[in-house]
């Protein structure tokens, strides 16, 4: 008979808020048990492993920000439409940064079709519709999307562009990227 409260579901989004709280890598069975009160054999009934745990916290944390990501670019294009996408990556990453460490982790094929991953693909294909590309180069600026937001995302939320006095803002700094990116890719020629 399963534990009250013990549930697949339960497991995945008590891992999702310790990840969070003291990072993916201390997201251990152990750790989870001791959150339930159980022992880790109680845990077996519900996840298979560690390993399925955190990648059970990287498919529910890439379905959030696809769901973000899908309300945010809702009714805008252009330079607003990537501005909008690339800030929720921004703010996911700040406010969820142990769900946003595993949407970093390399799923095997099952997961990863099981994932949001490929609506996440759609949603910046339906962003790079007002650039007018030919399929390979909205290809390659999905590419670079990905890269840049990621990237941006991952050294912001680590604090990477807050320690230099008088410096300008994090916030100055990610309009000019996106001023950059959308001027790109308005301009993007094949090789």
């Amino acid at each position: 008979m399963p534990r009250a409260g013990l549930s697949s579901d339960a497991v995945t989004r008590a891992a999702a808020d310790l990840a969070d709280e003291v990072g993916l890598d201390a997201v251990t069975l152990a750790a989870l048990a001791r959150r339930f009160g159980v022992a880790v054999p109680s845990l077996y009934a519900h996840v298979r492993s560690a390993a399925d745990v955190r990648t059970r916290v990287a498919l529910l944390a890439l379905a959030e920000t696809a769901d973000l990501a899908s309300a945010a670019v809702a009714g805008v294009s252009g330079r607003a439409a990537l501005a909008a996408l690339g800030d929720v990556w921004r703010s996911y990453a700040r406010e969820h940064p142990g769900r946003y460490a595993a949407t970093r982790l390399p799923l095997d094929r099952e997961a990863a079709a099981a994932s949001a991953g490929p609506r996440h693909a759609e949603l910046v294909r339906a962003v790079l519709r007002a650039y007018d590309l030919t399929d390979e180069a909205a290809t390659h600026a999905v590419r670079l999307l990905g890269a840049t937001f990621h990237g941006y995302a991952a050294l912001d939320a680590a604090g990477a562009f807050g320690h230099v006095p008088g410096a300008p803002t994090s916030d100055e700094t990610w309009q000019r990227v996106l001023v950059g990116l959308d001027t790109l890719i308005r301009s993007w020629e094949t090789p």
